[in-house]
């Protein structure tokens, strides 16, 4: 049926023809899948003869044992659901252990039971919600036991476990990743919770069009819970009224739509890249739709100019460096205006920088720069290069030989600048982008002069 992580809220309740009580179960707790057959999505990983499908049943059947995991996907997707189905099918113990709510203390409670439990020769499957909100201490607790096979571990996260979880416990479990659910299948979920007399809203008899119920699926962005959430509400409105639920009753139920984004998880870094992805391939329409993505789930506007002020460095460089001056001015426009005033000037700066030249001359050559200084021997300072403010210094050959380039015709002086064991060593290769171009004209100019110079000599 349909797909939501989450604590339960309630015992489960029997039907009626209004929604239940404070006390009572949402809809979405009644509508929890029971059994794999019930589960909807996550074909790839729960389809026939796919590999989580293959082992839950061979565990089932006693011909294989089903090792821990961890199960990485955004909100409302079914990671609590499966754990429980897992647990009810290979016939183990199911205890669920909250990351926010729990400590050292309370996992070692849970590893004393579990051990009990197993001289009964009976299995514990201890499910962590949120486990990524486990410090490494409270995550190297769990070791042992998974190592001795006392517990079956399944993790919940929303989280990337691959900097999340600690290498030891990660290289113990098997990560397997869940899909958000799709629009289309959301919204069949829906049908059926409004259609269901045993655990659904059934028995309020309330009508629904398909493209009310379309709505409340798009605006879940694929989180099954919140779309029961919605339809919830909206069943209510329509028992007040017309018991008919249509667009405008739908939208009235959509208070606020749920972003998939976590301005501190990894979907915050997913954004953040799509954007400066869009803006250094030239695309200011998607620059700016993975802009307006952040603003809507609260990005920090200061920290997005950051970013914007980032790339104009890095992308643009100097092939147009009056970019970094845009992009700093739409800053004191954010700090000066705030949001959302001030999100405009930052949606004029990312089209500028999308419609811009690009260059990365400059990133590539301190890049360079950086990489010669960590592998090869720090040289001294040539003599020639040095200042000599005493008299002593001069005596030591401070600043012999250094010419001083405004006295030269042409402002260049034929003098080597790096040390000699770098000498006629190049970082800065300017591209023929915008400005940048000038720029290569001027540097085979000069190298031309210092050419010239030192053949004369």
């Amino acid at each position: 049926m349909s797909l939501f992580d989450g604590e339960p809220e309630g015992p489960a309740i029997g039907s009626s023809k209004s929604l239940p009580s404070a006390g009572g179960a949402p809809l979405a707790e009644r509508m929890r899948p029971r059994t794999l057959e019930e589960y909807s999505g996550q074909e790839h990983l729960l389809g026939p003869g796919k590999p989580l499908r293959v082992q839950i049943e061979r565990d089932a059947q006693g011909t294989g044992e089903l090792g821990s995991m961890i199960f990485w996907g955004p909100p409302g997707v079914g990671k609590t659901t499966l754990a429980k189905i897992i647990a009810e099918t290979t016939k183990a113990n199911f205890v669920e252990f909250s990351a926010v709510m729990s400590g050292i203390k309370e996992i070692k409670q849970v590893m004393v039971s579990a051990a009990q439990a197993a001289e009964m020769h009976s299995r514990t499957i201890l499910f962590v919600d949120e486990i990524h909100r486990f410090n490494k201490a409270q995550q190297d607790a769990f070791l042992p036991y998974v190592e001795r096979g006392t517990i079956r571990l399944i993790g919940a996260t929303t989280e990337n476990p691959s900097f999340e979880i600690i290498s030891a416990l990660l290289s113990r479990c098997r990560v397997y990743v869940l899909q958000p659910l799709s629009e289309d299948r959301i919204t069949q979920l829906l049908r059926r919770a409004l259609e269901d007399r045993e655990r659904g809203l059934g028995e309020m008899e309330i009508q629904a069009d398909d493209e009310a119920l379309a709505l409340i699926a798009s605006y879940s962005s694929g989180d099954c819970r919140s779309a029961y959430n919605t339809l919830e509400v909206a069943a209510q409105l329509a028992a007040e009224n017309t018991k008919h639920i249509d667009k405008a009753v739908a939208t009235e139920a959509i208070q606020q739509r749920v972003l998939v984004y976590d301005k501190t998880g990894e979907e915050h870094y997913n954004l953040i890249s799509a954007l400066h992805k869009s803006v250094r391939n030239s695309d200011p329409d998607a620059a700016l739709y993975w802009l307006a993505r952040m603003f809507a789930g609260g990005e920090d506007p200061l920290y997005l100019a950051r970013r914007i002020v980032r790339m104009a460095i890095e992308d643009i460089g100097l092939a147009a460096p009056e970019a970094l001056n845009l992009c700093l001015s739409a800053k004191e426009a954010v700090d000066f205006l705030g949001s959302p005033e001030g999100d405009l000037a930052l949606a004029e700066a990312v089209v500028y920088l999308s419609l811009a030249p690009k260059s990365n001359s400059v990133y590539t050559a301190y890049g360079a720069v950086q990489e010669e200084i960590e592998h090869t021997r720090q040289e001294p300072v040539p003599f020639h290069l040095r200042n000599a403010p005493t008299r002593l210094m001069k005596e030591l050959g401070y600043a012999k030989g250094y010419r001083y380039a405004h006295d030269e015709e042409d402002k260049v002086a034929d003098m080597d600048c790096l040390p000699d064991s770098l000498r006629g060593r190049t970082y800065y290769h300017p591209t023929q982008e915008g400005r940048e171009k000038l720029l290569a004209q001027r540097m085979e100019e000069i190298r031309k002069i210092r050419t010239g110079k030192h053949r004369s000599q």
